[in-house]
């Protein structure tokens, strides 16, 4: 048998048959043939070795030159759908080896897509002052791990075994935190949380220290999101001055400019949310401010509902605008006339959301003591002014195992992510001694997941369909039990935090170490490192073209539907070309039924199921639940109507549309009637495709 192999990079090292073997069964079980018991692998395996042997008996063979022989004595032995299979699998890594060479990428220990190594590589890596990339993705993943394991110190356990278990979740991509704690946690930006909310009170003084403490945070890949309920509204009287108020509108567009300055340091988009309440005066100036393009472009927007507000707009019946100053009627107005411009707003422009912050207070642990009025950029975690919250999210595709979800994998997964997550607080350098205050005294963490699309596509389960609405909430329920008692556990060793006693959690618990421990996040770019759907949205296109560097695209193929078809004996590089122009399986030739069945994109699910299976999460989530509804561009105002109200009736705590074509610069694009493919910008992952809307 060889002893060396000359790897590709130049380095001779040990030949092992083991390699071939497995290979060559992969390939096998690609295409359905039947190696349980290795016994062909093997035998194909001993062969090549025999083949190497005598070929280069006096020469160090080639990784190329043993995977040409492996395809050779494929065919000789009678096995020629795992021979194509076998050339397929080299063709995309050689193509994929040859992209990541083209960006500069000499190292890449984990092996991971080259989409997921530009990204990485243009936000994530550590650099050098030239600029100059000086880590691996893997070195990365230790950074992190080292960083927040040496919290266990601080309470006298055991960092080292945290560590270990911490990399391990990260370097196999099960569980990926927020990207601040990515990109900074171990370096001197040790600024890890994602989500902010600050205050914004009725004053100058108030409104510009605001907009300060947002700069601060925005420097170092934060989030933030803010109510503008409280200021006068335009026209308003100002004592000080003798004058009159500009009105929020105004000053939110003081907080977007200063947004754009900054640009989060080249490391990632500034994002923000305004949120105005609908009984604001100046609520209808607000709702349309995103008719003009080239407004609040680094913002979005959302009405602040209540329960009042909702059902005025079912009964018809008008409610009154109030200053916040004074808390004096200005004027009423017919709720549904109110209803009916943001509905149109949303489907012109994608804004404004709503929040029902009646729902969100509801279930607010600490709503004895305080309120909530916003929430970070994406709407997922609504936070009491000054907190910040840390988010992470699980990969559940890799939870199924044999066709089945391994329930025992994904609890210990959710274990060790409740454990990372609270240390972050620990970890974490807070820009503000407000924030640092707030954050420590309730320690708020959000767990969620990301692959749900392509857990249902492995578990041969259409996304719009009741079998997923159940297994949802069976999955986020096991989720929210076993982080709950992740969190107890560690507040008997820890202590619980500070505010326990003041929450609604000390009636049903003794102790508990954080407020909340769940949210359902966006997840655009940690999907990506994990090449795996977005949070919980569905596929947004089957196959489709990806733009990896400027000038640079590549075909894109899920990688289950791609497995999928080689075991069913339908894939081809033309079929992929296929679907790529539409991203749909739907009203392609040539696609067994099943596949059209269980390989559902974004519009072919009807909009209620977007709403339905965003309610089905909200059940077992503490915080809030992340999902954009996406529509066709043909979608009608009425859609719209239709998805709010539906919204509201399931008890989610916001809603977000948006319907193709709305907004400018988008990060996909579909060419309908057209031969062109969708293409997706590098860091779209499957939510809303604004740059604004997924970070």
């Amino acid at each position: 048998m060889p002893t060396k192999i000359t790897k590709r990079d130049g380095r001779v090292v040990k030949f092992e048959l083991r390699k071939i073997a497995d290979a060559v069964h992969n390939s096998m079980g690609d295409v359905n043939e039947e190696d349980k018991d290795r016994k062909k692998s093997d035998r194909i395996a001993k062969i090549v070795s025999k083949k190497v042997d005598k070929k280069f008996a006096k020469t160090v063979p080639g990784v190329e030159d043993v995977q040409d022989l492996a395809e050779e004595t494929l065919m000789e032995e009678g096995y020629p759908k795992v021979a194509r299979n076998y050339i397929l699998y080299r063709n995309s890594h050689r193509e994929a080896r040859l992209l990541k060479s083209m960006m500069g990428i000499s190292s890449d220990d984990l092996k991971l897509s080259p989409n997921a190594i530009s990204v990485l590589k243009r936000r994530y890596l550590v650099k050098d002052q030239n600029g100059k990339t000086v880590e691996t993705p893997a070195q990365m993943f230790a950074r992190v791990a080292n960083a927040i394991s040496k919290v266990d110190k601080l309470y006298k356990e055991n960092a080292d075994t945290s560590r270990r278990t911490f990399y391990d979740i990260m370097s196999n991509r099960i569980f990926l935190p927020n990207s601040p704690t990515l990109m900074n946690a171990g370096t001197g930006s040790n600024q890890l949380s994602a989500c902010f909310v600050l205050p914004v009170e009725d004053s100058l003084d108030g409104i510009f220290d605001a907009v300060y403490k947002m700069v601060k945070i925005q420097q170092t890949g934060g989030g933030t999101g803010f109510s503008f309920s409280r200021l006068r509204p335009e026209g308003d009287f100002v004592k000080t001055t003798q004058g009159v108020a500009s009105g929020p509108v105004s000053f939110i567009k003081v907080f977007n400019a200063a947004t754009e300055a900054i640009k989060q340091g080249g490391k990632r988009r500034g994002a923000n949310m305004g949120m105005l309440r609908y009984d604001h005066p100046d609520i209808e100036k607000f709702i349309a401010i995103k008719q003009d393009k080239d407004e609040l472009t680094n913002f979005n927007i959302s009405v602040s509902s209540d329960d009042k507000f909702m059902k005025a707009v079912i009964n018809d019946s008008a409610i009154d605008l109030i200053n916040p100053r004074s808390d004096e009627v200005v004027r009423s107005i017919s709720a549904k006339i109110l209803f009916n411009q943001i509905v149109s707003n949303a489907w012109k422009t994608g804004d404004p959301g709503l929040v029902f912050i009646d729902e969100v207070n509801r279930l607010n642990p600490m709503r004895k003591v305080e309120s909530i009025e916003a929430t970070n950029p994406c709407g997922e975690q609504p936070l009491l002014p000054y907190e910040s919250c840390n988010l992470g999210s699980i990969n559940v595709s890799m939870m199924v195992k044999n066709n089945e979800v391994d329930w025992a994998m994904l609890r210990n997964v959710v274990t060790a992510a409740v454990h990372f997550l609270d240390n972050v607080i620990d970890a974490n350098t807070y820009v503000f001694k407000e924030i640092d205050y707030k954050t420590k005294a309730n320690r708020k963490i959000g767990l969620g997941i990301m692959g749900w699309a392509d857990m249902l596509t492995k578990l041969g389960i259409r996304y719009d369909s009741n079998d997923a609405l159940k297994l949802a909430e069976q999955l986020m329920s096991e989720i929210q039990k076993t982080a709950k008692e992740a969190s107890m556990n560690i507040a008997l060793k820890r202590g619980s935090f500070q505010n326990f006693e003041q929450s609604t959690l000390a009636k049903d618990y003794k102790a508990m170490r954080n407020s909340t421990v769940t949210t359902i996040a966006p997840t655009g770019t940690i999907s990506i490192i994990a090449n795996v759907s977005s949070g919980i949205e569905p596929l947004f296109a089957i196959s489709y073209v990806r733009n990896v560097m400027e000038g640079t695209e590549l075909l894109e193929v899920n990688g289950v539907f791609s497995e999928y078809a080689k075991k069913n004996g339908f894939y081809s590089d033309e079929l992929m070309n296929k679907i790529s122009v539409s991203g749909s399986l739907q009203k392609i030739e040539g696609i067994p039924s099943k596949a059209k069945d269980v390989f559902v994109s974004a519009f072919d699910i009807s909009p209620e199921w977007h709403v339905k299976m965003q309610a089905a999460f909200q059940k077992h989530v503490d915080n809030a639940v992340s999902k954009t509804v996406n529509l066709p561009n043909q979608a009608t105002v009425e859609d719209i109507y239709k998805v709010y109200m539906l919204a509201y009736k399931l008890k989610c705590k916001g809603v977000t549309v948006y319907r193709y074509g709305s907004k400018e610069n988008q990060v996909l694009s579909i060419h309908h009637g057209t031969n062109v493919p969708v293409i997706a910008d590098s860091e779209y992952a499957g939510g809303c495709p604004y740059p604004y809307c997924e970070r």
